[in-house]
């Protein structure tokens, strides 16, 4: 039996039954903690828009919360600042779930903002012509959003895919949103692992050629085999058995982001942002929403699919990830999300 053979045969024994996991039945009363810090890397992304809405529209506030939102440079800053106690909660890649298992530390997702990854891999147009395959990427300088953050993943995936290690390219930090184009614009960097809005303007411009793209979830299908949890919301598992009623406020109001957002209209989408979250372009990122919508979560709730395909992922990135040793099921609850879809 191959090695790779092995690997997902491994990969799928870790593998969840999420349905059949432990229910555990309480009545949502007053938030036991009212304040709560809330990490998230890149916010002005839109991987992350679903939580700029429950803020914007009053959804943590409606559910009994005062979050203190801290914008990091990418998801790994605020795993960070998670794991040192600076914040309560973290609105990042489900995959930091497995990751931090991995090392021993426990952390587990409880609201679903992306069922697709919602990033694409793209090369400065004046060099597209030289990259054929991921093997051709050896040796190039890609802007993530920070080093150990998923844009960096996703691009050590690809790599793999052309029998490069994650040693054979420069991943440097570019944060999120403006700096992204800039980076491309000034010629820092010879290609970019990003999100939206960033990757369309980029694109509007012809400044990029785009290589690997799961803003569709027919392009996660391609890439993953199925859905691909993106951003949530994870915590350490205190915080969910010790205030689960602020567990469930929280989960709320992402769930009912997530509901908004799937028949919102794309302009109702810009007016409820931050103006400069639109990067100067309103309507190229009304078009960016439109791309990605169907990869936004619709209720908060995990696919059947998807923590097991994100484990696969790791896994073929990274010979450190041992799925074997990975207990899928601990890094996941969809309690609170499917508490609130009902609610709602």
């Amino acid at each position: 039996m191959s090695k790779l053979h092995m690997r997902r045969r491994a990969v799928l024994a870790a593998a969840p039954m999420l349905i059949a996991a432990p229910h555990i039945a309480r009545a949502q009363g007053k938030p036991e903690k009212s304040k709560v810090v809330l990490a998230v890397g890149g916010k002005s992304a839109l991987y992350y828009l679903s939580l700029t809405i429950a803020e914007s529209k009053g959804f943590f506030k409606e559910a009994g919360l005062d979050v203190e939102i801290n914008d990091f440079q990418g998801g790994a800053k605020s795993l960070e600042a998670l794991m040192g106690g600076s914040a309560d909660v973290v609105a990042g890649a489900y995959e930091h779930t497995i990751r931090m298992q991995q090392r021993g530390q426990a952390i587990k997702g409880f609201a679903l903002i992306g069922r697709g990854m919602q990033l694409a891999i793209g090369v400065r147009s004046d060099l597209a012509d030289k990259v054929k395959g991921p093997a051709d990427i050896k040796g190039m300088k890609f802007g993530v959003t920070a080093p150990g953050s998923q844009t960096q993943m996703l691009v050590t995936y690809w790599a793999a895919k052309g029998g490069l290690k994650a040693t054979d390219i420069v991943a440097i930090g570019v944060g999120a949103g403006a700096s992204v184009v800039a980076a491309i614009e000034n010629k820092s960097v010879d290609g970019i692992s990003q999100a939206d809005p960033a990757l369309t303007i980029l694109q509007e411009k012809k400044l990029i050629k785009i290589l690997v793209d799961t803003r569709t979830m027919k392009g996660n299908q391609e890439l993953f085999g199925g859905s691909m949890p993106a951003a949530c919301l994870y915590a350490q598992p205190a915080l969910l058995t010790k205030t689960p009623n602020t567990a469930q406020a929280l989960a709320t109001a992402i769930v009912r982001a997530d509901q908004w957002l799937q028949t919102a209209s794309p302009a109702e989408v810009a007016a409820s942002v931050p103006t400069g979250y639109l990067l100067g372009d309103k309507a190229i990122y009304e078009r960016a929403f439109s791309n990605v919508r169907e990869t936004i979560s619709p209720d908060g709730v995990m696919p059947a699919d998807g923590p097991a395909n994100c484990l696969k992922f790791l896994a073929d990135g990274d010979p450190k990830i041992q799925p074997a040793k990975i207990k899928l099921a601990e890094t996941w609850t969809n309690e609170f999300a499917e508490r609130a879809r009902k609610r709602s």
